[in-house]
Formats: C-alpha cells, structure tokens, sequence
C-alpha cells in the first residue's frame, strides 16, 4: 500500500475537520496507508480514526511564518504524498511550505478568501504553484486559486464535499412546536446574527418556533446576549451530529460565506427540509431540493422558515426530495474515490477504486 500523510493545522472542530475524517475512514479501501500529523487543539478528536503509532500531535502552526514541527512529523511518517488541509488561502501557508520539503503535496481549500497583496500574494502563489494539485470542492474557490494565485488550470479539481448518507434518514421530527436548527461554528461568517434577526421576526408576528443552534466559537457570548428574550437555545460543541438533526424539523444554514458546507449535506441526507444561503456552490449543488434565500437578508430567511414552519406536508416533501439528492450526489465514498484518484497521480502510483475520475476539472 502507498504512504498517505493528511495535515490538519486548526484549532477549531468544523467541516474541514471532519472531512479529514471521511478521508482517514475509507482510505485503506483505497490503497493508502495513512498517517495524520494534527494541531494538538483538535488532535485528540482524530485519535478514534489513527494508530496512535500513525499520529503526530504538534503546536499549531497557523498564521505563523514555520513549521518545523509539522515538517519532522511528516519526515518521520516518510508519505509517498501529503494532503494538507487549507481552512482558507493564506493562514495554512507555513504548514505548505513543511509538506512541500518532504513529498509531492496536494492542498483542499476548503474556502475562498483573503490572499493577500505584493509580496506576500507571490509568495503565497509561489506555494500554490509548487503543490501537485489542489482540490475545492467549489468553483468560486478554483476562480480564485486560477485567477489570483496563478495556479494551472489543470492542476485544480473540484471535488464537491459528501457526507455519510444514513440508511435510516430521520426525518423532520414533527415536535408540536416546530424546531429549526443550526449548526457551525459560532463566528460571523456562519450568520447566526442574521438567524437570530430572522427569529425575532418570526416571533413578532406570532409563528410559534423553537431554534437550537450547536457550536462553540468566538463569538458565542455576544451571540448569546443577542438572543435574550428569543425561543432560542444553544447547546454548545455537538458531538453526535446525527442526534442533533434528529430532534429538528426544518435546518437553517445561515452563513454569509461556505463553499460547499458539510452539515448541509449532512441534514439534507437525514431528510431534512433546508433553508440555506445562496454562497459558494450551494444553489448549484440543491437545486430546487432546498430553499436558497440571499444571504445576510433576514427578511427572505424569515419568510422561507415561515413558509416551512407553517406547512407540515411542505416540509415532508421538500425533505424527501433533500434526501433523494444527497443520496444521489453527496455520498463520502464518491467524494473520496475522486480525492484518491488526485492523490494517486500526485504521488506516481496506479489509483485504487478511483470510480468516476479526479472530478471536475473545468
């Protein structure tokens, strides 16, 4: 079997964190014996997935100019290919550099954003440029990494994101009183103030809803004092995802930027009707299987959760039709046989399982 390292340079548990996790699951499937070398603040939720003889926990390194900690846990797992993990364009950029030193690398940018001006653009195109290929599972972020960062068409895939699509979908839950939820990272990016400013129309014109929201972030305290005299409750970290989804009946994805978000995908394969922001790929990936309203438009995302809260059969149809989608397109084992087709060719070695091809390249 071919060597495999994943890096993961975070200090939160989201999205990105538990695409890894799909990855480190299924990758002896595919030929690959992996390894990860792991932030120490997140580290310890990857130990279920990795031999601890195959896990190196190091200091973060984002936003810092090195990381020779990084560098010596992949040098000592000795990978054949690295995959390193890209929250956004700039702040993984000392944990490239290490992988590039030891094997051929591929980045996942998981979100587009800020890549910086004069030298510290180049610099970081400089990186880019030197990575095997890089995977998104969006097109805006392939824009960007084409367009801004100089990076050859060719050598950047999109891989759109998948989930494990349970053979027991939930279903919405059917509570007596309607329960929306949401569930993120609680920082401005996820718009859960522009959740709570649609909430509070709700309640003002007399639509009996309960709202949950899951997640820990910088941004937890304020939020919470914003939602004082709502019907809102926030329940934290969410360990069991699944459990969480279980208990709603409609979910709210309500971020101001997201390439492809997981937990989407994640609810609308527990057949889950959805009301989610038009951001990243999320419009073309649902369809007309989920309510898209603009984002930061409390009063479009109000009156979708209303149409929704207010009607039980619209909800049981637009779930349904959620689940027929997720079912069709969201699968994790599509999403990694693509990834294990990028890497294979990355590191010189034949694919394994690699299905439908490396994904769309246009």
């Amino acid at each position: 079997m071919s060597r495999l390292s994943l890096v993961c340079d975070s200090e939160n548990w989201g999205g990105a964190e538990v695409y890894l996790g799909h990855l480190l699951r299924r990758a002896g499937g595919l030929g690959w014996t992996a390894s990860l070398v792991c932030a120490e603040p997140v580290a310890g939720r990857f130990a279920a997935l990795v031999p601890p003889g195959r896990l190196a926990a190091v200091p973060l390194a984002r936003h810092t100019g090195a990381a020779p900690a990084v560098r010596a846990g992949l040098a000592a797992q000795e990978p054949d290919v690295v995959l390193v993990n890209l929250v956004d364009p700039g702040s993984n950029a000392a944990a490239v550099a290490a992988a590039l030193e030891v094997a051929p690398t591929v980045g996942v940018l998981h979100l587009p954003g800020d890549v910086g001006t004069g030298e510290g653009r180049a610099h970081l195109a400089g990186l880019y440029g030197a990575m095997a290929a890089v995977l998104t599972p969006a097109a805006g972020a392939r824009g960007q990494l084409v367009e801004e960062l100089g990076v050859p068409g060719g050598r950047v895939h999109v891989v759109p994101n998948g989930v494990d699509v349970p053979a027991d979908p939930a279903g919405p839950a059917g509570n007596a009183v309607p329960r929306i939820g949401a569930l993120g990272r609680l920082t401005a990016q996820k718009g859960f103030d522009v959740l709570l400013d649609a909430v509070r129309t709700l309640t003002g014109d007399g639509v009996p809803v309960e709202v949950v929201v899951g997640g820990e972030g910088r941004d937890g305290e304020r939020l919470r004092a914003a939602a004082a005299g709502l019907p809102v409750t926030f329940r934290g970290f969410v360990d069991d995802v699944r459990g969480f989804l279980a208990g709603l009946d409609v979910f709210c994805l309500s971020s101001r930027r997201e390439a492809l978000p997981l937990v989407l995908l994640e609810a609308m394969a527990e057949g889950l009707p959805c009301v989610a922001t038009d951001v990243g790929d999320v419009a073309v990936a649902v369809g007309a299987d989920a309510v898209v309203v603009p984002p930061e438009d409390a009063g479009a995302l109000a009156a979708a959760l209303a149409g929704l809260v207010g009607d039980p059969s619209a909800r049981a149809r637009l779930g349904r039709r959620a689940r027929e989608r997720a079912v069709a397109s969201f699968d994790a084992d599509l999403m990694a046989r693509r990834t294990s087709a990028v890497l294979a060719r990355a590191a010189g070695v034949p694919p394994t399982g690699a299905g439908n091809g490396p994904g769309d390249e246009s």
